[in-house]
């Protein structure tokens, strides 16, 4: 946000004519302001010092601190500087707590949001209550790599572009330029950070909803479920009653989260969870990361369990949460809802693979190609389509954005630290464009 900044974003300790530096704390400033008893002048009776002497000498030193040249000088500049930050986040983001991502699977935005989508709530119903994004683009083929992608900022690795279908650990550990861990391999090392530790660390919290996960225990544990490490991944392909992928639940691929059980055990969840979370603003995670089965994310078509999969299943699916999600009283108060595609397929008009890339992507170092199996730069264009009490409904945003211009989004607004291509080269992140109500 540009221009003029409204007042409120002026920090009120300074209009209380208070600096709060912990080096120099002025309690009792502004306490023998003169003041007058029975209406007087309090020109003829003076100021009415403060009963308590701790306070009065606070009184003084305040006094003290101002005719002091220097001191008078640092507190312009910081009334300055306060002038200069836009209310609510240094970036002008208007103040949202609670974030909804629902990550659907393989599809291109000109089938998607097209005339003749069989996604019709997603295409028609969700862009009329928010904001659509055309121009949102995945980072790089196939889906894991864009799902690590989205809560870590790291590029792609061959293991990663192909889905790790071996659990396998990363092998390497040195950081490269933009914060890239530089190796090979599925779990990264505990040193490589996610939003999700970023959040703990900053007293938020966090949650991944799994839609089937533990359904079939002999595949995967009820709770952060995962391959164990260095074996073979069960959860590749569908069956009937289960149809969880651990390849589309990016917490399981950081060894910052599952190293610790519990940690990752109380967070990484099934998504039948999610509507007794919502009831309530305490119980409902500031980021809560959603991930449908292999049929309702639209991966698949002609179903483990008989369903048609495709749009059809992915729309059917946004039916029931999101309605859930809007009127959950998180949400209401401040919350923000994307949902969006992992990555692009075959472009409808040539029938040529899509790895379009925007945002300043940079090559990743530990791959050749970004596009994995497919030439050029990114994970194709995929469209999206963002909803909040502070998106004008029905608006359209061409600008473009990738999954790390989301997750600069998502830190901006907790006021977190950048982490790897979210940071450098800047991806972008969503401005007045998207946030276009106060």
């Amino acid at each position: 946000m540009k221009g003029d900044v409204p007042m409120r974003s002026f920090p009120r300790h300074l209009l209380r004519g208070r600096f709060q530096d912990p080096r120099v704390r002025l309690a009792g400033a502004g306490s023998s302001e003169s003041r007058t008893q029975g209406g007087g002048d309090s020109r003829a009776t003076g100021p009415i010092e403060d009963a308590d002497p701790r306070r009065s000498a606070a009184a003084r030193r305040a006094r003290g601190f101002w005719k002091r040249p220097l001191n008078a000088a640092l507190l312009c500049v910081l009334a300055v500087l306060a002038f200069a930050t836009p209310a609510g986040a240094a970036t002008g983001l208007p103040p949202i707590k609670h974030v909804f991502m629902i990550t659907l699977e393989n599809e291109n935005a000109a089938d998607t949001f097209g005339p003749n989508s069989p996604a019709q709530y997603l295409s028609q119903g969700l862009p009329g209550k928010g904001v659509f994004l055309p121009n949102f683009y995945g980072v790089t083929h196939e889906s894991l790599g864009n799902y690590v992608a989205m809560v870590s900022g790291q590029g792609a690795n061959p293991q990663t572009q192909a889905d790790c279908m071996f659990y396998s650990d990363f092998a390497g550990g040195a950081t490269g330029p933009d914060g890239q861990a530089l190796g090979d391999g599925c779990v990264y090392p505990a040193s490589v950070g996610t939003v999700a530790n970023q959040l703990t660390d900053h007293g938020l919290t966090w949650k991944g909803y799994m839609e089937d996960m533990g359904n079939d225990t002999t595949r995967e544990a009820a709770l952060c479920g995962r391959p164990g490490l260095n074996t073979q991944d069960n959860t590749q392909k569908a069956t009937p009653t289960d149809q969880y992928a651990a390849r589309h639940n990016p917490f399981v691929y950081f060894h910052s989260i599952v190293d610790n059980a519990v940690y990752c055990e109380q967070r990484d969840v099934p998504l039948d969870q999610l509507q007794s979370d919502l009831q309530r603003p305490w119980t409902t995670a500031n980021y809560t990361f959603i991930t449908p089965n292999l049929c309702h994310d639209g991966h698949d078509t002609g179903c483990a369990d008989g369903e048609p999969g495709g749009l059809v299943s992915a729309d059917t699916f946004l039916r029931r949460w999101v309605p859930l999600i809007l009127s959950s009283p998180a949400y209401q108060r401040d919350g923000l809802l994307l949902s969006t595609f992992d990555e692009a397929n075959g472009d409808p008009q040539s029938g040529k693979a899509d790895a379009s890339a925007c945002c300043n992507e940079a090559q990743f170092p530990n791959t050749p190609n970004n596009g994995g199996p497919v030439p050029g730069m990114g994970g194709g264009r995929v469209g999206a389509v963002a909803l909040s009490r502070y998106i004008g409904p029905g608006t359209v945003s061409t600008q473009a954005y990738n999954h790390f211009s989301f997750l600069r989004t998502v830190e901006s607004l907790f006021g977190l630290p950048y982490l790897g291509y979210a940071k450098s080269p800047n991806p972008g992140s969503f401005g007045n464009d998207v946030f276009s109500r106060r």
